[in-house]
């Protein structure tokens, strides 16, 4: 799989065309990569570490198009399809932050998500925390860049090891939605 990945579907330094999702940023995304790659010293070496202005020829993104290998209950597909987990909280509004799932999950305990089968992981050293936050900071200011704030809505993360589909390939997740103007 990770052969896959890094030899075929990830495309280095050039614009997702192989998604079968049809990408808002398509033409922006090409135009964008050629000019940086004119710019760029193809000598230059690898960074150690990801920053906010890493050059094209290290990155990929790239929709996510392919499935998970999570089983959905068919009495319930549709409704996952529609409105996804939150959908079955009994609650119409937009999901609250994070300190508020206690009041979530009882809504979502007969499908076994209760509050002592979570993996809440312990708060890092100092030391840790720190590095957490210089490392976030060059990914939001990355995402920032990449995805006007202006324009659009964005959230990263980067999953723990437990939850990593593919551990091998340090990768961030980044949702982005195109804010709505207000004018039709």
């Amino acid at each position: 799989m990770v052969n896959y990945l890094l030899k075929h579907r990830l495309q280095w330094g050039k614009p997702d065309t192989i998604s079968i999702l049809p990408s808002a940023l398509r033409e922006t995304d090409e135009r964008a990569y050629a000019e940086q790659q004119a710019s760029e010293d193809t000598e230059s070496p690898a960074p150690s570490y990801f920053t906010r202005d890493v050059p094209s020829k290290y990155i990929s993104i790239i929709q996510n198009d392919w499935p998970y290998s999570a089983t959905v209950d068919p009495s319930i597909a549709a409704r996952i399809a529609q409105d996804g987990i939150w959908g079955f909280t009994g609650l119409t509004s937009p999901p609250p932050s994070p300190s508020m799932l206690p009041s979530c999950l009882p809504a979502l305990s007969e499908w076994g998500i209760t509050a002592d089968k979570m993996i809440v992981s312990p708060k890092g050293t100092v030391e840790e925390e720190t590095l957490v936050q210089k490392a976030g900071f060059e990914v939001n200011e990355f995402v920032k860049n990449r995805w006007n704030p202006d324009q659009w809505e964005t959230a990263w993360f980067v999953n723990p090891p437990r939850l990593q589909s593919i551990p091998d390939l340090a990768h961030i997740h980044v949702f982005a939605k195109r804010k709505d103007t207000g004018s039709s």
